[in-house]
């Protein structure tokens, strides 16, 4: 199928910075220039932090609480992520002490930090309903939770007061040699049923217990699933009517707590309409269309294979590059595995297109704490793997 470009209007900026102006106002004009380009990578992360609460305080129940010994060992190894990795901006989620963690990010070189919400308190001291966050090396000029729709909303046929599970942080980044960048940081609502019921019922025999468990497990879960996908999409359409006033260009973050293929939240990555102008379809829909950077990394190394089978290049390098195509799964469960953290991102980090000004080089999902923990380092990490992507500057 043939490409187009995404966006027109947009203008590769400034990429190019010479080191010596009078150097190369005085050589000749045959000689070539030194020139060098500055921030040539950018790389952004998602990062489920599972419960992140400074003591004394618990999350959700009265014991649940870390001691002094075991923050330390959570902040400890928060940093050491950050210090290994080193993203230049990272979407957070499960942040219910926003203050320590803008304290713990800036002293990892993290200037710009922001929250839009807080957590709820009950009985002074016990936390429940963690918020997102997100932190940048690079300046974040202007900061929103993203509004619900309620004209869309009750159109779908949701209730009046209908809200995000967790609020939604759009964040605009100023990047090198793109400017404006929207990013958003999301934590949909999980697949825990919405209806609980009194399990512990003395009145109930074992079966009524089991058929009102059932129950509320069916109806829960698919409560569960509606508000997901409604999230989903009421922000979908936030972002296309964002993208339509401004042009930033797109990044979307977080835990969808659901796999992208199920169906439920596929409609993020809608690339296609029915009953359209083939014409106008092409030359305008990936401007407010997302990819999801795994399927970017993909392409970017198909083209490079492309490239090398071009130079004959030995066969046992793109056998290597070639092993590394392998998605990792983000949570397990039981026996189970699934991918529920993405990074999803606009045309401008598309190899496909010819304007587009950076391409994911690398895709790198951190899950040693997860398929082989050691207590003694991994024992207050995260449940969920950290994703981060690496955006290379194009030529």
């Amino acid at each position: 199928m043939m490409r187009y470009n995404c966006h027109s209007s947009f203008r590769r900026v400034n990429i190019i910075s010479y080191h010596n102006k009078k150097d190369i106002d005085q050589a000749p004009s045959s000689a070539p220039l030194h020139v060098s380009i500055a921030n040539t990578t950018l790389k952004i992360a998602t990062f489920n932090l599972f419960n992140y609460l400074e003591p004394p305080n618990a999350f959700y129940e009265f014991e649940r609480i870390y001691s002094a010994e075991q923050w330390a060992k959570k902040q400890k190894w928060v940093t050491k992520y950050l210090h290994e990795f080193q993203p230049d901006i990272i979407g957070f989620q499960e942040v219910f002490s926003a203050d320590s963690l803008k304290e713990l990010v800036a002293g990892q070189g993290y200037a710009y930090f922001a929250v839009i919400d807080q957590p709820d308190v009950i009985d002074d001291f016990i936390y429940r309903s963690p918020v997102v966050a997100i932190a940048s090396r690079y300046p974040i000029v202007e900061v929103a939770a993203v509004k619900t729709n309620t004209e869309l909303a009750q159109a779908l046929g949701l209730a009046n007061n209908f809200s995000y599970s967790r609020k939604v942080i759009r964040a605009t980044v100023e990047l090198p040699h793109m400017g404006k960048c929207d990013c958003y940081v999301v934590h949909f609502k999980s697949k825990r049923p919405m209806i609980e019921i009194d399990e512990t019922n003395k009145n109930w025999s074992p079966e009524k217990n089991i058929i009102e468990s059932l129950k509320a497990n069916v109806a829960g879960g698919w409560g569960s699933t509606i508000q997901r996908g409604s999230e989903s999409t009421l922000l979908m359409i936030d972002m296309i009517e964002r993208r339509e006033t401004t042009g930033n260009p797109m990044v979307l973050m977080g835990d969808f707590n659901n796999t992208l293929s199920d169906g439920v939240l596929s409609h993020l990555l809608t690339n296609t309409l029915r009953f359209v102008s083939g014409i106008d379809r092409d030359a305008y829909l990936a401007k407010y269309c997302l990819n999801d950077a795994w399927d970017l990394f993909q392409t970017a190394v198909n083209n490079e294979k492309s490239e090398v089978s071009e130079v004959d290049l030995e066969i046992k390098n793109l056998s290597s590059r070639e092993e590394q195509i392998v998605r990792t799964p983000t949570h397990y469960f039981g026996s189970s595995s699934s991918v529920l953290d993405y990074i999803l991102l606009s045309c401008e980090f598309d190899a496909s297109y010819h304007d587009s000004l950076y391409q994911v080089s690398a895709y790198h999902t951190y899950d040693r704490h997860l398929i082989n923990p050691i207590f003694d380092r991994d024992g207050e990490s995260t449940d969920h793997g950290i994703v981060l992507v690496t955006l290379t500057l194009r030529s």
